[in-house]
């Protein structure tokens, strides 16, 4: 492969409307546009309206993702876009943009499951060539727990391209529980990053269930700690206070990042991993990063994570470190009009 690899990539798997460009493992731009202000009234994202600002954004997400790094689409060497999972209806309108420039210029086309592109973003490097992996290598097999809005998963990296599925979300995801109790509370939406804002200064003092804390597996589950908080929600009868918002939200942080590290603790014992790595919006918790930390440090193992915040939630800087990996193994789509969403991609659909 040439000496630089320019990378358009598109991101619609959500609500946020993502462009970048990237060389190799550089994030030369990582433009992200926001719908968080037209869904809010409605408590959570609405897909046909998510459908809708994505084809109103993406036009102009793309051409200031090529200004800001300073290329042309001749220039650029592939296009990327996430294929799954997502809501099927916003993945059709970055599918559908990939496909009409990568016909009218003529370039590949890569698609990545937006999950393998939260597992690679500790791995970009910024415009420096400074990231998580610049001064360290990659040393595999290597543990990645990734937490994001409608995920949570564990999954064993022995190598690019080739990966375990160990664990994943049976129901809800610890985000959408994060979110799904901040609503509860009356914090609005997205709640979830209101709540661990919230838990810095409060009290862990109303005692909930540890999800999954028996299981013998590694999946993950969040629905019956969602309802617990709900039930002891209408049970209550002191006043939702300040102090009141603090302490529940502690109190349901505490038992939602302990079950996350339960099952990362029982899968360094089982799989032996040389590295950790975070990835997903979850991550924007300090306590999880913290805890993680301490468990990482208990095996004598390091820990990576991405080298910006804006690399933690949804973006398409790591859809394009992803597809650069791809591109090395000439893992292109061969036939661009049959390419379709997969709104429910699992990770084993990608292993080689």
């Amino acid at each position: 492969m040439k000496e630089h690899y320019l990378i358009l990539s598109i991101d619609t798997s959500c609500d946020d409307t993502a462009a970048s460009v990237t060389d190799r493992d550089l994030v030369l731009s990582n433009i992200i546009s926001s719908q968080v202000e037209f869904h809010k009234e409605y408590g959570g994202v609405v897909p046909n309206l998510a459908k809708r600002m994505h084809q109103q954004l993406a036009d102009p997400v793309i051409a200031r993702a090529l200004a800001i790094a300073r290329v042309s689409l001749k220039q650029i060497d592939a296009i990327a876009v996430t294929v799954g999972p997502g809501l099927a209806p916003a993945l059709e309108v970055g599918i559908a943009k990939a496909k009409e420039l990568a016909k009218e210029f003529k370039k590949p086309l890569i698609s990545v499951n937006h999950m393998e592109g939260h597992l690679l973003s500790s791995f970009a490097k910024n415009s420096k060539g400074n990231g998580a992996f610049s001064k360290k290598k990659p040393v595999f097999p290597i543990l990645g727990l990734l937490v994001s809005g409608g995920h949570s998963q564990l999954v064993l990296m022995k190598g690019f391209g080739n990966y375990q599925l160990l664990g994943e979300t049976l129901d809800d995801a610890a985000g959408e529980a994060f979110d799904k109790v901040a609503k509860m509370l009356g914090l609005g939406y997205p709640g979830g990053s209101i709540i661990s804002e919230l838990a810095k200064t409060g009290v862990v003092k109303y005692e909930l269930p540890v999800p999954m804390i028996g299981s013998k597996d590694l999946n993950f589950s969040f629905s019956g700690l969602k309802t617990a908080c709900l039930y002891k929600l209408q049970k209550l009868t002191e006043p939702w206070n300040k102090q009141f918002y603090c302490d529940f939200a502690a109190s349901f942080e505490k038992v939602a990042i302990e079950s996350l590290m339960i099952k990362l603790k029982k899968a360094i014992k089982l799989y032996n991993p040389k590295q950790i790595v975070l990835g997903g919006g979850v991550i924007n918790s300090l306590k999880l990063r913290k805890e993680a930390r301490k468990i990482a440090k208990q095996f004598g193992l390091k820990i990576f994570l991405p080298y910006s915040e804006k690399l933690f939630s949804d973006n398409a800087a790591m859809i394009g470190i992803c597809a650069f990996y791809q591109a090395q193994r000439k893992d292109f789509v061969k036939k661009i009009d049959l390419l379709d969403r997969q709104p429910n991609l699992k990770f084993i659909d990608f292993s080689i």
